[in-house]
């Protein structure tokens, strides 16, 4: 038997809907993006976020039903992210979930928005869900490792004390003048860089620390600026990403080594960083590496709909009660 079912995404600036078939087929993945709309500010503002979804929402959901080939009817379930995020935001999919599970009487899933980006390695079939893994989520809102032992059976075992990491590209691409989004500009100008300096310390070197910090890095580089005004674009984001990036990989071997876990999965939209990757990889000495393919590291319906999938097995439903949270607190 098939279980087909439809997600909904809309923690922050992307309305996605998507058809996912046995918590992995893609039928369809339907993304709005809001960057033109937050471009003029360097970043989301909750308020127009909220208004676009709410504007959208519907005929996403039609297109994705159509390019799947599937009708309301045919659903199994509904899921949408309830937590973390915007609650402006969240709220017009969760809202619109619930409407249709009223509507359909189907079962209602709400998803935790960190424990999808982490899933979306495993969608289509590119690599066999096992656990426990060491999870790596660095985006725009969030930066943490995780050891993941089973469907919503999360750790945090580490997490920032103040800028996440694409907000901290963000950022700087702001004060260099860059276009927003930060992280895909200050990825392809760093290809440009000769000289190739550290000029920025590495970050958090103290043994045993657990933590991210990203503010300390962010005020190097505006120093530096300001001390070198004339300095190469090019080479100040290279030393930038070099240190950013590099605490990442850090942290996350660090964590997997003490705990003896050779799988690691790197996901959300820092996750689609080429340079990333590639020193993940070259630091690897025995662990298995996977992450989604970029277009599956931002945000995304398919993401939703897949996790909701292995609840929906467990018969792990929520009533119409459910509400949105801006921060996880707690287990599901």
């Amino acid at each position: 038997m098939n279980v087909i079912g439809l997600g909904l995404e809309s923690s922050c600036d992307e309305t996605a809907a998507s058809v996912v078939k046995n918590g992995s087929e893609i039928l369809s993945n339907i993304i709005f993006s809001q960057v033109s709309l937050h471009r003029e500010y360097s970043g989301v503002v909750p308020e127009i976020a909220s208004r676009a979804h709410l504007e959208v929402i519907n005929g996403l959901i039609d297109t994705a039903l159509a390019k799947a080939g599937v009708s309301f009817n045919d659903l199994n379930y509904i899921a949408a992210t309830n937590r973390p995020g915007l609650v402006g935001s969240l709220l017009v999919g969760l809202q619109t979930a619930k409407a249709i599970s009223f509507a359909l009487d189907i079962p209602l899933i709400a998803v935790n928005h960190l424990e999808a980006h982490l899933y979306a390695a495993f969608l289509e079939g590119r690599q066999e869900l096992r656990f426990p893994y060491i999870g790596l989520l660095a985006s725009g809102g969030n930066t943490a490792v995780y050891e993941v032992k089973g469907i919503g059976d999360m750790e945090c075992i580490g997490k920032t004390i103040d800028d996440a990491v694409g907000e901290a590209f963000d950022k700087v691409a702001k004060y260099l003048g860059l276009e927003y989004p930060g992280g895909p500009v200050i990825e392809k100008l760093a290809l440009d860089a000769v000289k190739k300096e550290m000029l920025f310390p590495k970050i958090l070197t103290a043994g045993g620390d657990t933590r991210f910090s990203y503010s300390g890095i962010k005020t190097a580089v505006v120093n530096y600026i300001n001390a070198n005004p004339s300095a190469d674009k090019a080479e100040i984001v290279y030393a930038f990403q070099e240190r950013a990036l590099e605490l990442l990989v850090r942290r996350v071997f660090a964590f997997a080594r003490k705990r003896g876990i050779k799988r690691i999965v790197a996901a959300g939209g820092v996750a689609a960083n080429g340079r990333l990757r590639a020193l993940l990889s070259a630091a690897a000495a025995g662990e298995e590496i996977i992450a989604p393919p970029p277009a599956l590291c931002a945000d995304n319906g398919a993401m939703i709909s897949g996790l909701a999938f292995h609840y929906y097995m467990r018969k792990e439903f929520d009533d119409l009660s459910v509400d949105v949270r801006s921060r996880v607190l707690e287990r599901r």
